[in-house]
């Protein structure tokens, strides 16, 4: 039976380590809180008392952490995964990371004869649980095919962007894109609610038009609404992940990224606001009329 250590067990997290039980895999799990493993520990899995102790006798570890400083605790910390994975172990990071991080994991994991796969997904919870994620994978080829077992579990799609750090490219790209549609279509709709037009009206026609982009229609009737419940994405890792996209822009565009930046700039206002509730809220902060 194949042993699968999964790290991190948050709104996406909890659903992927739960695919690894559905597919008859050995699974031991941690995450920061222990309450939020009990059902998956009811159906089979075993505690770990830390990464470290998740990671012994892994055929794979998979995280799926908050950022930069959480990825870097779980693999390389006092107790991290990396001390006790055997040479060739798969370390497949799933979080949303920095570029530079995950150019930085790949050689110091490799250098620990560690195969590391930059593996970020696109999807909400409930594909997470049902196994129907997107995989934007960066890796040698060879060790793309050594991951495809433990990757069947949770993704429907893998896409193959080319080495270690290009997966996590591609999701800079998409969060970035997806974090200036959010707070484009929050602002357009505060201004058609301040000049009075009919809002039915409006997300019919918004929904219907040229700028619908399946963020764009997941996002405005909930903003017009104002129905926030069972937030999926929080403002603060809408924040994290834009900013790391400007970073990213910044170390390879000519030009300073200014829609970017602006995008950063409208979440470091929702960060500071509401930092743990839906990324949808930004319209409460952009929707204030004029004094």
């Amino acid at each position: 039976m194949a042993r699968v250590a999964f790290i991190g067990l948050g709104r996406m997290g909890h659903g992927m380590a739960g695919r690894y039980l559905d597919a008859g895999f050995s699974v031991a799990v941690w995450n920061r809180s222990k309450a939020k493993a009990e059902d998956l520990i009811a159906r089979g899995a075993r505690w770990a008392t830390s990464p470290e102790d998740a990671a012994i006798d892994a055929d794979a570890v998979v995280t799926m952490v908050a950022d930069d400083e959480a990825s870097r605790a779980v693999w390389l910390g006092a107790d991290g995964a990396a001390a006790s994975m055997k040479q060739g172990t798969l370390a497949i990071e799933c979080s949303t990371v920095s570029h530079r991080h995950a150019l930085d994991m790949a050689g110091e994991l490799r250098r620990r004869g560690l195969v590391y796969v930059d593996c970020p997904v696109t999807g909400l919870p409930d594909a997470a649980a049902s196994g129907k994620l997107t995989l934007l994978v960066g890796a040698e080829a060879a060790d793309l095919d050594k991951a495809r077992p433990f990757l069947a579990p949770v993704g429907s799609t893998i896409r193959h962007f080319g080495a270690v750090g290009s997966g996590t490219v591609y999701k800079l790209i998409n969060n970035l894109m997806g974090a200036i549609q959010i707070a484009g279509i929050a602002e357009g709709l505060a201004i058609a609610e301040q000049a009075g037009l009919d809002m039915k009206l409006v997300l019919e026609a918004v929904e219907t038009g040229v700028a619908a982009s399946p963020q764009v229609i997941r996002h405005s009737r909930r903003m017009a609404e104002r129905n926030f419940a069972g937030a999926t994405f929080t403002a603060a890792l809408r924040h994290k992940d834009a900013a790391y996209a400007v970073a990213l822009a910044e170390s390879l565009l000519a030009e300073s990224p200014l829609v970017a930046r602006a995008a950063v700039e409208s979440y470091a206002r929702a960060k500071n606001v509401a930092p743990d509730d839906d990324e949808a809220k930004m319209i409460e902060i952009v929707s204030r009329p004029k004094g």
